[in-house]
């Protein structure tokens, strides 16, 4: 090997050796890099990484469902889709991102600008919105890549019968917190639950899982049963509303009660609002009137009366009273509603024909004391615990200082005032033979597996007369309907119990009676020989006539006739045709529509009843596809009855057993 050759070799192995010395090198660098990455600022570093690409998602379960006493749906929960933004995530600016969301949303479109504008990571756009409008805006924003908007799944609490027995039912708010009625008492039984799940994220803090997140199923909770019957209570509100049709008054309730156990049948007030929309109703909408209005009875209260002076046998059954059409009180004078005198009458004739001057005399002969005593046994003066809130107590006089002009005006209704609840309750007790029971609107609370929670037992409260007396004051309030002047109440071929009352109306501040405004009220229970209804009409500050007789008293009727029907109450006497068939509603019957189609599309019919079979069937006719949720009879469906569908649109459709 010569010289040159020997040069160029210890040359290569030179730059072999600085190579081999910078790969270590760089060998070492890298490994050291990792090390420290790993190593030594490994933990820290895994921690904002999780940060950054891992996110926590909330499932809330729906709200228990609330049935009436047949099981037919009054409250049911479903999961609609929330859109919130993230002002600092956005690709558009405001004003831009404002008029593309503006269309699909509830709010203007400069309030969606506002919202965008604001200095903060979190903003809602709007809560639990339809169907139909999520899967659009969905589209929108998949159309046009818009980033910085979010879905989030939340309870959404549905009312299929709109206003019906609203203030009783209540309502429920944002996050799912009940706020008023039944959804307010029960918010802690029958609230949904919140499941958290952590989500990988991309880059754009979009959920890489979130297909998977929405087949975990969230848990079911409680549903709760009440006593109400949503077809008395259908024809309650139809009466009530007939009540302010006529008469344009400031309010009205209406009570419906089984005397033998408490439970409240149908109870409605007016003014109403609907709960699917509670942000449009006020505080006179949402008050249940049948339970925390104070008010003087009148006349009403004259039975109570009678059965007390009977039962304390400060009064006998054929004891004579000479009605000359007044009677001097100390430095009063009470005269009767038409200034006439009858003459001799016994008990039966003043309450039959509600003459102010006897129950008057007889008030002044029980006295203070023993009046009040048989008032607070048949519950007045005292909240009657019906798990209801708001419940009002009422207002009696205190014995030991009541003059007699406070015992007289007792005796007639006046000066004490009451609840509609508690008068139902009292006069439960005169239907009942005496046996007074306790009003309740809860039946039962079901867990998820349908075993019992809770289960609510008629309750006697008190006897606060014998069954004799109770029995008389029945025939007696029987003949004040069918030859008194209660006769606007009368029912063909029924014998109903009831007592007319007029009385002036308290004022705002609770300390006299309101210049020219009144309260018409009537209250009747039957069918006499075995009475299964306890009805209470209250009708505050009618316009024009006001007298219970003629405001209060037709509606009874009406109401009786529709339920006598309804239940297959047969009558007492004569009138057998007054038992038709029973309508098609009542049994959840229905005939299956034709599809109608149009320009617009397919015409929705309502599902509302039928079953999963019917329902699939329809829609396949129709060429639209079905989404059930659950078994049994249909509660619930989107898009709503009367609205028009394209063809192939899917049709959700909840069934309930």
């Amino acid at each position: 090997m010569n010289t040159e050759d020997k040069k160029r070799q210890q040359f290569m192995k030179r730059r072999i050796a600085s190579c081999i010395v910078v790969m270590f090198a760089v060998c070492a660098v890298v490994f050291g890099r990792l090390f420290w990455l790993q190593v030594v600022r490994g933990p820290s570093l895994s921690r904002r990484a999780d940060a950054q690409t891992e996110e926590s998602r909330k499932i809330q379960s729906p709200r228990g469902t609330i049935l009436d006493r047949d099981g037919r749906v009054l409250a049911i929960s479903e999961m609609a889709k929330s859109l919130y933004a993230d002002p600092t995530m956005i690709n558009r600016t405001p004003s831009e991102m404002a008029h593309l969301l503006a269309p699909y949303l509830k709010i203007k479109e400069s309030e969606i600008q506002e919202r965008l504008q604001r200095d903060t990571a979190f903003v809602w756009l709007e809560r639990t919105m339809d169907h139909d409008r999520y899967e659009a805006l969905q589209q929108v924003i998949k159309d046009e890549k818009l980033q910085g908007l979010r879905f989030n799944d939340e309870n959404h609490r549905y009312y299929p019968n709109g206003k019906m027995a609203a203030q009783l039912i209540g309502f429920v708010g944002e996050n799912d917190q009940g706020l008023d009625g039944i959804e307010m008492v029960l918010d802690k039984e029958i609230k949904g639950d919140v499941q958290k799940f952590h989500i990988t994220t991309d880059r754009n803090n979009i959920p890489i899982l979130e297909s998977a997140l929405e087949k975990i199923l969230p848990d079911q909770e409680r549903s709760v049963q009440l006593t109400i019957d949503s077809t008395i209570q259908y024809v309650v509100e139809k009466g009530l509303d007939g009540i302010m049709q006529r008469n344009h008054p400031s309010g009205a309730a209406i009570i419906v009660m089984n005397p033998k156990t408490g439970e409240i049948l149908a109870m409605g007030s007016r003014p109403n609002f609907d709960p699917n929309e509670y942000g449009k109703g006020n505080a006179e909408a949402y008050k249940n009137r049948a339970v925390v209005n104070l008010y003087e009875p009148g006349s009403t209260f004259k039975p109570i009366m009678a059965a007390s002076a009977l039962d304390s046998g400060k009064w006998d059954i054929n004891r004579v009273y000479h009605d000359v059409g007044y009677i001097d009180v100390d430095d009063r004078t009470i005269h009767n509603w038409d200034n006439a005198g009858m003459g001799n009458v016994t008990i039966k004739e003043i309450l039959k024909f509600s003459i102010n001057t006897g129950m008057a005399y007889i008030g002044m002969q029980m006295g203070g004391r023993i009046e009040t005593e048989y008032a607070r046994r048949f519950g007045f003066g005292q909240p009657t615990g019906i798990e209801l809130p708001g419940e009002g107590a009422g207002i009696l006089f205190d014995a030991s200082s009541m003059s007699h002009i406070d015992e007289a005006i007792m005796g007639i209704g006046q000066g004490n005032a009451v609840t509609p609840l508690q008068m139902v309750q009292a006069f439960g007790a005169i239907a009942n033979g005496g046996h007074m029971m306790k009003p309740y609107v809860i039946k039962e609370i079901d867990n998820p597996d349908g075993s019992i929670y809770k289960k609510a037992e008629p309750t006697e409260v008190g006897q606060p007369v014998s069954a004799e007396v109770s029995k008389t004051i029945s025939k007696i309030m029987a003949e004040e309907i069918s030859s008194g002047g209660g006769q606007n109440a009368r029912v063909a071929g029924y014998d109903f119990c009831g007592k007319t009352g007029t009385a002036q109306r308290l004022n705002a501040e609770g300390t006299g009676y309101a210049e020219g405004q009144y309260i018409g009220s009537f209250v009747g229970f039957g069918p006499l020989e075995d009475p299964q209804f306890v009805v209470l009409i209250v009708v505050d500050n009618p316009s024009g006539v006001y007298y219970g007789a003629q405001v209060a008293a037709p509606v009874f009727k009406e109401i009786m006739e529709e339920i006598v029907r309804f239940k297959g109450i047969r009558p007492s006497h004569g009138q057998e045709n007054l038992l038709p068939r029973r309508k098609q509603d009542i049994k959840g019957q229905h005939s299956i529509p034709d599809i109608h189609r149009s320009e617009d599309g397919i015409l929705m019919p309502s599902f509302i009843g039928w079953d999963n079979r019917e329902v699939n069937d329809w829609l396949d006719k129709a060429g639209l596809g079905f989404v059930p949720n659950g078994a049994g009879r249909a509660v619930y469906q989107s898009p709503k009855a009367g609205t028009y569908v394209r063809d192939g649109d899917d049709v959700h459709v909840t069934f309930l057993r």
